[in-house]
């Protein structure tokens, strides 16, 4: 860690190199049922981020949950134009693992450090998934995430 920067490390699901402001959830995402993938919004009723958008963002999360259809979910969220620019999770499972591949973005789990305790919706985020690198720089203090855009 230098200055606001964190480093983490983790291991690539699918390779590619983007940066972004991070949307954080501490809770899973359901595909089928929990998004609106001609929005890129989280519509699931108990979802702590409902009708937030996760469109150009990284996307911070456990992982996903509910069926199958997760995958196709996300993935049509690529052909609208309404995907996030890469996935950190922490929980890996086939449907997660799945929309990684279709989603085709940069992908990372298994960290060195759980990203969900270190980066905050708003922080900025560098995502190296070639080389398995996260970077953070933390926003600003007392920036909510109204001000984000979130």
């Amino acid at each position: 860690m230098s200055g606001n920067t964190i480093t983490l490390k983790g291991r690539k699901v699918v390779g590619g190199v983007t940066e972004g402001q991070a949307l954080v959830t501490h809770q899973t995402i359901s595909g089928w049922g929990g998004i609106n993938p001609m929005h890129g919004t989280i519509i699931e009723t108990r979802h702590e981020l409902r009708g937030v958008s996760f469109k150009d963002k990284i996307l911070v999360f456990p992982g996903a949950k509910g069926s199958s259809g997760w995958s196709a979910m996300f993935h049509m969220t690529r052909l609208s134009g309404t995907a996030p620019k890469a996935l950190l999770f922490t929980e890996m499972t086939t449907k997660v693992a799945l929309g990684a591949v279709v989603l085709r973005v940069p992908s990372l789990t298994d960290f060195d450090v759980n990203p969900l305790e270190v980066i905050e919706t708003g922080d900025w985020v560098t995502v190296d998934a070639d080389r398995g690198i996260v970077e953070v720089r933390k926003a600003a203090v007392g920036r909510s995430a109204a001000q984000t855009g979130s």
